[in-house]
């Protein structure tokens, strides 16, 4: 069902059903959950240019990104169904009993198993891909978890039309009634009553800080805690390391203009701070990224509440002591463009404001000039978890400094060499997660196959009556996946 609510009268109700629907849809076979997941990508792709429409009027976003985002949430959901079939993913283990040894070894097996019902946190900057059917719902589904939706209210009709979609593949694969329900309200109370409902195991959040932290507060204060996986944001460093910046400092400007604004800023990776020692190149970096900006094109923000938040915070930057405006949007903005700039500040100033250091969500971009690598490690080692870390270098500028690149290691959930940050694959290897304050938890990610383990424990069975094990730890190993047997990796 899809609720709309401004009270949390029914949150209840809506949690029970979802507890009520656990037992039913974790016992579906994988094949049943992969074919149960394809269908929901191939009835998003049926909704056609409706949906698209919809989502432009809604989010402002240009019709070839959201195109790009429909293909993405489908995909995603696609490779969960793949995860699900091949099956591996619960890390089966084994460990025959050993009656003869002193002590005895009983017979042990583990493997990952659903938590429960899960609540999803639509958000705001991608209103497809890490929204109702974003990549929360589909790695949770795929665990065998059952989802309760709390829609963005940034784009609450393309909420509805992906849910629609959603009841349509229930239907169409004969899945309990609220394997998932949809919520929408502004209220909250609504927010808080879904985190601390009993019923709720487990919850997935893409926003700011304060909104992540605001959910975690809900869950401790529950009798029985339960995980967020809060995904709050990230100034993203980027390092030029002299060699590669003496011999492209143009170049470097160019694309690094291009990615800060790319999608008006709106991306958790955005590159915002820019990191790099004193020198010609840097000047020449400089004047090129400080010409470069003005001259970009401007869209509207995602609503208006993101841009007076981004005006706000980009008039607290600018106006602090020894910061300098290198460049900004020249043409005169109206109604909700931002104002895109870049500006500069030298090491030790930047070293000596914490205000400095936090992020700003939109098309801003802050490069400070360090007096040395001395100072440069000094700034990486004071900087808070970060989502990525960026180095554009040469080979021998890697070898050269092989300290920063470990602090970047210690700094960040994924270390780039030569590329923008903004561009998230999905697939087995992403990393969409760091140290807090980017997340909650460093050791999982948002985007990728791994996104699943977020939404499972691990479950011990010792000794345990073998037609009553799980399929996937009985000796026969009837679906035939990859165990630790005894200490082997086998089918």
């Amino acid at each position: 069902m899809n609720y709309k609510l401004s009270t949390t009268i029914m949150t209840d109700q809506i949690m029970q059903q979802a507890a009520a629907a656990f037992p039913v849809y974790r016992s579906q076979s994988a094949e049943a959950k992969a074919n149960f997941l394809e269908s929901i990508a191939a009835q998003i792709e049926a909704l056609g240019d409706a949906l698209i429409q919809t989502a432009m009027a809604e989010s402002h976003l240009p019709e070839a990104r959201l195109l790009g985002e429909r293909g993405r949430t489908a995909n995603q959901l696609r490779l969960f169904a793949g995860l699900v079939r091949e099956g591996s993913w619960v890390e089966a283990v084994i460990d025959s009993a050993i009656p003869d040894r002193i002590p005895a070894r009983p017979d042990l097996r583990k493997m990952l198993s659903p938590l429960g019902p899960v609540v999803v946190f639509g958000a705001s900057n991608f209103p497809l891909a890490f929204s109702t059917a974003g990549g929360d719902t589909a790695s949770a589904l795929a665990a065998g978890c059952t989802v309760v939706i709390k829609g963005h209210p940034g784009h609450p009709k393309t909420s509805a039309l992906v849910f629609s979609a959603i009841q349509s593949a229930i239907q169409l694969c004969g899945m309990p009634e609220h394997t998932v329900q949809h919520v929408e309200g502004t209220d909250f109370a609504l927010g808080k009553a879904l985190v601390q409902h009993p019923a709720t195991k487990a919850v997935g959040f893409t926003g700011s800080f304060v909104g992540g932290m605001a959910l975690v507060d809900y869950a401790r204060e529950r009798k029985q805690p339960i995980p967020v996986f809060a995904e709050m944001g990230s100034v993203n460093p980027v390092v030029l390391l002299p060699e590669l910046l003496a011999t492209q400092p143009e170049a470097l400007a160019k694309q690094l203009a291009a990615s800060f604004t790319l999608g008006m800023g709106q991306f958790c990776t955005k590159p915002g701070l820019i990191l790099a020692q004193d020198s010609e190149a840097l000047d020449n970096f400089l004047k090129t990224i400080g010409h470069e900006v003005p001259g970009l094109p401007t869209m509207p923000m995602l609503h208006a509440g993101i841009h007076a938040a981004y005006e706000k915070k980009l008039h607290e930057a600018v106006v602090q002591p020894g910061l300098g405006v290198l460049g900004k949007t020249e043409k005169e903005t109206t109604g909700i463009e931002p104002t895109a700039t870049v500006a500069l500040v030298d090491g030790d100033t930047f070293l000596a404001n914490p205000l400095l250091h936090e992020e700003i969500f939109g098309p801003y971009a802050l490069v400070v000039k360090c007096q040395s690598k001395a100072q440069l490690a000094q700034i990486l080692e004071q900087l808070e978890g970060q989502l990525t870390l960026t180095f554009m270098a040469t080979e021998a500028d890697a070898l050269a400094n092989v300290d920063l690149v470990e602090l970047g290691q210690a700094l960040a959930g994924r270390v780039i060499f030569n590329g923008v940050p903004t561009g998230v694959e999905v697939v087995a290897s992403m990393q969409h997660g760091g140290p807090y304050p980017a997340t909650t938890d460093s050791r999982f990610t948002s985007v990728g196959s791994d996104g699943i383990k977020r939404w499972a424990r691990p479950i011990c069975f010792q000794n345990y009556p073998a037609p009553l094990l799980p399929l996937e730890l009985q000796n026969e190993n009837p679906l035939g996946i990859w165990r630790l047997v005894d200490g082997s990796f086998t089918k």
